[in-house]
């Protein structure tokens, strides 16, 4: 027996922040051939309903605010009108940033912790929400990854400049969860310095801040071709 385990004192787990969820499904969809893809059927369902229920069934969770094209919030409300944590479903931006800042704006003062989650990844599951906002609860800033497996390389005028270390890559998915008023003031600095951030994580690395990486899905892919909808059809045929 390993006396260690007997006199190692237990770790003291910190109590759970308030988080608040913002689905931002505001695009255009410009790669999915005509479809809308925030509307497209999943097993006969719209696949934004399939993604904030996902949000809905998880405790860590205590509101949701849904982002998306002035067109849709009707509809969006409709869906989701029995969802009881949905606290409000707003107009986007003209930019991701502004889309999430405005959805940021839309949740209770007493949220401490935001996780910021792409409408086109539906195959969330409320396990993985409440690992990344359990480690954003405790190191502020969380995301969820899986590492590469193809090799990677640095192209520059279709000429190979280099081939990084595939040990050391890794793809961001999301929710991505942070501290409430860190991310704002990330949010505002990518703003000030005009830097086009491709994720909240970038505003977030912006300012210098250390960004936790938890175990992502591979399931949990971003519906951005009609063929991504195809396979997120099949992933969810082996999920039921």
């Amino acid at each position: 027996m390993d006396i260690t385990k007997l006199t190692r004192p237990a770790r003291k787990l910190l109590p759970l922040k308030k988080c608040g969820a913002v689905i931002v499904a505001a695009g255009t969809a410009s790669r999915m051939g005509g479809i809308d893809k925030v509307m497209a059927p999943l097993k006969g369902e719209p696949m934004i309903a399939r993604t904030v229920r996902a949000f809905q069934n998880c405790d860590a969770i205590s509101e949701i605010v849904i982002v998306t094209r002035e067109d849709l919030i009707l509809p969006i409300s409709g869906l989701c009108k029995e969802m009881s944590k949905v606290k409000a479903v707003v107009a986007g931006g003209k930019s991701r940033q502004e889309s999430v800042h405005l959805g940021l704006n839309a949740l209770s003062k007493e949220v401490k912790l935001a996780a910021i989650h792409d409408g086109a990844r539906p195959l969330v599951t409320w396990q993985l929400i409440d690992r990344v906002v359990r480690a954003a609860n405790t190191h502020n800033a969380a995301a969820p990854a899986i590492p590469v497996k193809d090799t990677i390389k640095v192209v520059e005028g279709r000429v190979v400049k280099y081939t990084p270390d595939r040990a050391t890559l890794f793809a961001v998915q999301t929710p991505q969860v942070f501290d409430f008023d860190l991310l704002r003031g990330a949010l505002k600095k990518a703003e000030l310095e005009g830097a086009q951030v491709t994720d909240d994580c970038s505003a977030v690395e912006l300012m210098g801040m250390a960004v936790k990486i938890v175990e992502g899905d591979e399931r949990n892919l971003k519906v951005t071709t009609p063929m991504d909808l195809k396979i997120a059809e099949l992933l969810l045929e082996e999920m039921a």
